[in-house]
Parts: C-alpha cells; sequence; structure tokens
C-alpha cells in the first residue's frame, strides 16, 4: 500500500499538471514544440514499457526476489527525477524529456515488480480491498504533494505569488521555472522516504535465485511459453483484451481532459492544477468505497460499473461547450461570476471531472485485483509483465487517434469524442469476461 502512496506524486505533479505543463508552455521555444516533445517522450516510453514489462516480469520470476528489482529501478527513478531541477529555461528539450521518459520507464517497471507480489502477499478475497486501498492511498500522496506545490512553491510568472497569495518558499523564482523545477526533486525525495515501508515490511520470494545468466535465459523461454498459453486461454485473453481499450481510454481521458478545458475555458496552469486537486480529493473515497465494495461486489462488477460511468462522465466533458451541455440538450447561462471556474459549463465539467475521480482509480485498482485473483502467486510476475503490456501495447493509440480526428475535423469535441469508442469497446468486451478471468490452477505449470 505505501508503495502506492510513494510513486503516485511522480504521475500527478511531474507527468500531469506541473513539470509536465512547464515544459510545453515555458520551457519550448513554441507550445506545439513541447507538446509534440512531451508527446513523442511519453510515447517512447510507452514502447520500451509494452515491449520489455513482460521480458522482465518472467526473468523476476526465475531470478525469485522481486524487492531487488524495485530497488535498482527506483535508484534509477530518484536519479533522473534529481535532474529535472537544472531543466530551467533554455535547456535542451532533448535530455529533458529524455530523463522524463527514463523515470517514467523506472516508474512503471518498479509497479510490475509491486504487482506481482500482490497475489503472494493478500488471499484472493483480501485482494480487491488491498488493491484498491492501496491506489486510494496513492490519490492521497499525490494531493498531498499537488496540494502542497500549488499553495506554498508554484507561483504565477505574472504576480510571483502562490495560490495562496505568498512569494515560494525556499526563494524559488517562477520567472525560472524553479517552482515546477522543484517537482522532480520533490517526487524523488517523497518516492525515496515512503518506498521503504514496503521494503521492511512485504514479505518477498525467499526461495533458491538463479544466476543473473540463468534467469535471463529461462525468463525469455517462460516468456514465449506464457504467449502460448494466452492464446490457449480465452478467459485471460478476453481480459487483457478488454483492459487494454478501455484503459487507452482512460489514459487518453485523464491525459487529455484538463488540456482540452484548458483550450475550452481559457483554464491557467492554476485552474488546472486546482482542477487535479479536485480529480484527486474525490478519487481518494472513490478507492476507499470500492476497497470495501470489492468483497462483496466481486472486482469485475466493480470494473463494468467504473468503465460504464466513465463513458457517461466523458460524453458529458465532450458535449460541454460555453453555453451548454449534453450537445444542446441543457442550455447554460453565459454570464461569468469571476474568479476560479466563473461560468455554468465550467462548473458543469467539474460536475463531470467529479464522476472520473470516483471512478479512474476504482477501475484500475479492480482491473489488478481481478488479475491477481486469476494468476498463481508463484509464477505472478510473468503475468503481471503481460497485464502492464496490455495496459501500454497500444497506449499511443487514444491520443493518437483524437489528435488525427482533431485535425482534420478542426473540432477539439469531436478529436476528444473517439474517447467514448475505447470506453465503450472495452466495456463490452469486459461484459463478457469471466471472472475469475481463468482458474489459476490451470495456469501453474508443475515441473
Amino acid at each position: 500500500m505505501f508503495f502506492d502512496w510513494a510513486a503516485q506524486p511522480f504521475f500527478t505533479v511531474v507527468t500531469t499538471f506541473i513539470f509536465g505543463p512547464y515544459v510545453v508552455s515555458r520551457l519550448a521555444s513554441d507550445q506545439a514544440a513541447g507538446q509534440s516533445a512531451w508527446a513523442f517522450g511519453i510515447a517512447a516510453a510507452g514502447l520500451f514499457i509494452a515491449v520489455m514489462s513482460p521480458i522482465l516480469g518472467s526473468i523476476a520470476d526465475q531470478n525469485g526476489r522481486k524487492k531487488p528489482w524495485i530497488a535498482g529501478f527506483a535508484l534509477l527513478k530518484v536519479t533522473m527525477l534529481l535532474t529535472l531541477w537544472f531543466a530551467a529555461p533554455g535547456a535542451s528539450l532533448v535530455w529533458v524529456v529524455a530523463a522524463f521518459a527514463i523515470a517514467t520507464v523506472a516508474a512503471e517497471f518498479s509497479i510490475v515488480f509491486n504487482d506481482s507480489m500482490l497475489p503472494r502477499i493478500a488471499t484472493a478475497e483480501q485482494a480487491g480491498r488491498v488493491s484498491n486501498t492501496a491506489w486510494g492511498l496513492g490519490y492521497a500522496g499525490g494531493l498531498i504533494v499537488l496540494g502542497t506545490t500549488i499553495a506554498f512553491l508554484a507561483a504565477s510568472p505574472e504576480t510571483g505569488r502562490t495560490l495562496i497569495g505568498i512569494e515560494p518558499l525556499f526563494g524559488l523564482d517562477p520567472a525560472k521555472g524553479e517552482d515546477a523545477r522543484i517537482t522532480g526533486p520533490m517526487a524523488a525525495l517523497w518516492y525515496l522516504v515512503f518506498v521503504l515501508p514496503m521494503f521492511l515490511f512485504t514479505p518477498d520470494v525467499r526461495r533458491q535465485r538463479l544466476k543473473i545468466g540463468r534467469a535471463i535465459r529461462d525468463g525469455l523461454a517462460e516468456l514465449k511459453s506464457t504467449w502460448a498459453e494466452v492464446k490457449s486461454q480465452p478467459g485471460i485473453a478476453r481480459f487483457l483484451i478488454a483492459r487494454m481499450i478501455y484503459q487507452d481510454g482512460i489514459s487518453a481521458l485523464i491525459a487529455l481532459g484538463g488540456t482540452y478545458a484548458a483550450g475550452l475555458f481559457l483554464w491557467p496552469i492554476m485552474e488546472i492544477g486546482i482542477f487535479g486537486i479536485i480529480l484527486n480529493l474525490t478519487a481518494i473515497p472513490g478507492c476507499f468505497l470500492a476497497a470495501r465494495l470489492d468483497r462483496s461486489v466481486g472486482s469485475k462488477a466493480l470494473v463494468i460499473g467504473s468503465v460504464f460511468l466513465l463513458f457517461v462522465a466523458a460524453v458529458g466533458i465532450v458535449s460541454t461547450q460555453p453555453g451548454s451541455t449534453l450537445f444542446g440538450l441543457v442550455t447554460l447561462p453565459m454570464t461569468d461570476s469571476g474568479g476560479l471556474f466563473g461560468t455554468a459549463a465550467e462548473k458543469t465539467y467539474i460536475l463531470y471531472g467529479l464522476i472520473i475521480g470516483l471512478t479512474f482509480g476504482p477501475v484500475q485498482a479492480s482491473s489488478r485485483a481481478w488479475m491477481a485473483r486469476s494468476v498463481p502467486e508463484e509464477e505472478a510476475g510473468r503475468w503481471f509483465g503481460f497485464y502492464a503490456l496490455s495496459g501500454r501495447a497500444t497506449s499511443f493509440l487514444a491520443p493518437l487517434l483524437v489528435g488525427v480526428v482533431t485535425a482534420i475535423s478542426g473540432s477539439a469535441a469531436l478529436g476528444m469524442s473517439v474517447i467514448l469508442i475505447f470506453l465503450a469497446t472495452g466495456f463490452a468486451v469486459a461484459l463478457k469476461t469471466p471472472y475469475p478471468a481463468a482458474d489459476p490452477r490451470t495456469l501453474l505449470r508443475i515441473g
């Protein structure tokens, strides 16, 4: 659980809400160049993760213990995050984006090994509660770091003041981007401190380990056999396909929802950050509620329900315009009260955001629990490697199609509507997927 608490701030303040927008809007020569560079960095990291996750998962199973792998990737992640402090205006986009991409790869590989420990430390009945609680703690950690950044560190370049009207702590200069650059070291320090409970108190495999060379050879052989097993297990295959599709839609919705609102309502970085806080505030109780419900209704029911609600929220988002929502069926007043989210359309958008906040944590946490209930604990590494692959294999596709449709049509709303196709298709496939996706005993190879 503390691993998620430690890991989430990287995604919250570096990837999504603070450092990423800084690179796009202030570090690059122009917004288009920054957006392209950031997108290419995410795509390159995603492709490498998709290719290597199942390989590393299989190797880790053969090598035995998971913690040494997590420690190695933690060192790489922390090192790359510390270098982001030097991403001052005028710095080369190439090395900044490369450092971010490497940190992303290290973060995602650590998640593969952490997730693969779940079947060993929690029973099938406990997996959903543990996974959802951990995800909720992750959002709480991200919320604390994001709130601290906006309130005390990140300032407007024009006023030099933070959200609460004070000068940034530690003499950070917003004109030099120091308020955004500090998020790299902050996320690194947070991760370094709070990942320690996992290392100290979570049991790891203690069987005799193979030498690394033998582990690599056996791991690659195991990967080949796992791929054959996936093809022979229709339930597992259907689950991985369903997750691949709806996760693409969810990732695009989260990644582009803030920038879509910024373009639609001309939100500055500060309001995007507050929007992120709102999403995290609702995500925490959503995950804790799902932790209680998972045992009674099952992980599949939570996934199905969450994807459906995300589809409803996405419909609301893409249909909202300054004077209407739900494709013009509901008319909204155009008056602006001033201040944050001053129009009715902005408040309506926030309402749809609340639905997203409540559900996008449970859908991912319960997906993890669904997988954990479906695989044997002795070989969880290789299966969670494929699980990571299903979440990354086509992760570029939804954002790419959004961009293509937007460019062709000239309509950002029409481009965002592509996300609806991914959510609806993933919902339909998941609906017909068995629960558990397979009997773990049928996946355990003896000898």
